[in-house]
């Protein structure tokens, strides 16, 4: 009689152990319980996860009413070339929206639902549900952390991801690309939300520390982060990193 196959076991991320890129030793150990919390997956054999961080110049109500915007992720995320919801939207657990991506990356559409939104503790989160592309099972959850020392503030925000690797591609190749990705988005939120912290400082009407739950559409819109994304060349980093993106499509990562 043969013996049943043996499945491998699930595993759990350990993004609470190492210190992501950008973070402090100090800042780390503080985060340290929230990772814990809020950016522990269960990993299944043949899916990969990555922990990333971004530390930003603003309150982080300021940068929170950016984040939770589930509904216009262009606010601050790059090559999405338009995002639409359903008429009479409300931004609720469970709710989605459709985003049709940029051409040229390894995708042409994604539907995706909001799985958390926290305003008290300031998570927030998604899943891809569907669309054009081979990003199977991915998902993320976003959390913002704001530090005042020494009459300093700012913000941390962590960003992590679960998702499966497609067949024909490495969980190397996988974990580049989406951390390239989650890395941009993450960077064009610390300078959208630094230079709306910068204005409303300049005009008197948003000093640090003030309550910022709603994004200003107006604000937004002057400086240009309201409308369809176009793509700088400087946002794409490295061009080692592009024509990765490109190699992963070739493969069949799209």
């Amino acid at each position: 009689m043969t013996a049943p196959a043996q499945q491998e076991p699930t595993t759990y991320t350990t993004h609470h152990v190492t210190i992501p890129p950008s973070l402090t030793q100090s800042e780390f150990d503080e985060l340290n319980p929230l990772i814990t919390e809020f950016h522990n997956y269960r990993i299944s054999p043949g899916q990969c996860s990555s922990l990333l961080a971004q530390r930003i110049n603003a309150p982080n109500d300021l940068v929170w009413s950016l984040a939770r915007r589930f509904d216009k992720p262009q606010t601050y995320k790059h090559f999405i070339k338009s995002c639409s919801v359903a008429p009479g939207f409300t931004m609720t657990v469970g709710s989605t929206r459709d985003v049709n991506v940029i051409s040229g990356l390894p995708a042409a559409t994604s539907t995706e639902r909001l799985d958390v939104l926290d305003d008290e503790r300031q998570v927030t989160g998604f899943s891809i549900i569907g669309g054009e592309h081979r990003l199977k099972n991915y998902r993320s959850v976003t959390t913002v952390h704001g530090f005042e020392r020494e009459g300093k503030i700012w913000t941390v925000v962590l960003e992590s991801y679960v998702v499966d690797v497609p067949e024909g591609n490495t969980e190397e190749d996988t974990r580049l690309f989406a951390d390239t990705v989650v890395k941009l988005n993450l960077q064009k939120l610390a300078s959208v939300a630094e230079g709306l912290a910068l204005d409303g400082d300049a005009r008197g009407c948003a000093p640090l520390g003030f309550t910022f739950y709603h994004c200003d559409d107006n604000a937004l819109l002057e400086m240009g982060v309201e409308e369809e994304d176009d793509v700088h060349p400087g946002w794409l980093v490295q061009t080692t990193q592009i024509t990765k993106m490109h190699e992963m499509k070739d493969k069949g990562l799209n």
